[in-house]
């Protein structure tokens, strides 16, 4: 994901999720937080459920960390939507049983929770990584999908990628498979924290990274680099609406040279968290986001 590339880019670090052939395997929707047995020939994903509402919004987590990090957004916006929150497969209490982690396997996720649930109008919410996922889960979905929100991502959309960067990236591999742990809580500290994270928050974080099936979230970064987010940004034909923290540079250069539609709301201070560092501000900024989505919506219809 580009995301993840950007925010690597400031550290020795430097990769993201990218896409993939698409995933062949059933998918089985099981709303629970607890494994249960597994066919051998699906991927289960786990979600919540809350709220009612003709309009749904999906909240989909960054790497390593799961869909309890939308807690606070499920209790606020259930009151006047369905919130739907799922645990990408390799993630969470999802399934592992498959061979591929790329943006298109992971938008198939998507794609199929939209379909199970009968999800009418979706509004994609993608936190890190799952800004590329959404995104080309909006792109499939186009009769659906009625907005798309990234959560500290799309930073640096268009940014060529450097000789440099690659050799970082493929470096930062090797390392993350010698000593996995040590790797990630540098870059964590280095590129994930404000100075205003707190404790605890930082703990939560590092022991879910700590704790995450290593093969999985490793595969996650190395499956190739090549989901042009500014090609298909064009295709999807939807606003982007950002909520980044502003500690960290958001690039709308190639953005405003496209005459692409676009709309970034900033928390103060926040890391990479900013829905559990500082979730007034962010519900707040996307109440916004979604009076705005509302309109367009009227409009259209």
């Amino acid at each position: 994901m580009k995301t993840l590339l950007y925010v690597f880019a400031w550290t020795v670090l430097i990769g993201t999720l990218s896409s993939c052939t698409s995933a062949s395997k059933k998918i089985e929707l099981k709303n629970t937080d607890t494994l249960a047995s597994l066919h051998n020939d699906s991927v289960k994903i786990a979600y919540t459920d809350a709220g009612m509402s003709d309009t749904t919004l999906l909240f989909v987590h960054g790497w390593a960390i799961n869909k309890g990090y939308w807690t606070d957004q499920v209790s606020h916006f259930s009151k006047r939507y369905r919130v739907v929150a799922i645990d990408l497969p390799g993630f969470g209490a999802s399934g592992t049983n498959r061979d591929k982690w790329g943006t298109l396997e992971y938008a198939g996720d998507i794609d199929s929770v939209i379909k199970q649930l009968d999800l009418k109008k979706v509004v994609l919410i993608g936190h890190s990584m799952s800004g590329d996922i959404v995104l080309q889960a909006a792109i499939d979905n186009p009769d659906k999908v009625i907005g798309v929100v990234g959560i500290d991502n799309f930073k640096g959309v268009g940014e060529p990628v450097t000789p440099q960067a690659k050799k970082g990236w493929e470096d930062a591999l090797t390392q993350m498979r010698k000593d996995f742990k040590k790797v990630t809580t540098e870059w964590a500290n280095k590129q994930l924290f404000s100075k205003t994270t707190s404790a605890d928050i930082k703990k939560r974080i590092l022991n879910d990274v700590e704790h995450t099936d290593q093969k999985i979230a490793i595969a996650t970064l190395e499956q190739g680099n090549d989901f042009d987010e500014l090609a298909k940004l064009k295709q999807a034909k939807q606003k982007l609406y950002l909520i980044n923290s502003d500690v960290t540079p958001t690039n709308t250069k190639y953005l405003d040279a496209e005459k692409l539609p676009y709309q970034v709301f900033y928390t103060k201070g926040t890391g990479h968290y900013a829905m559990i560092e500082s979730p007034k501000e962010f519900n707040g900024y996307l109440d916004k986001v979604l009076l705005d989505i509302s309109k367009k919506t009227i409009k259209t219809s």
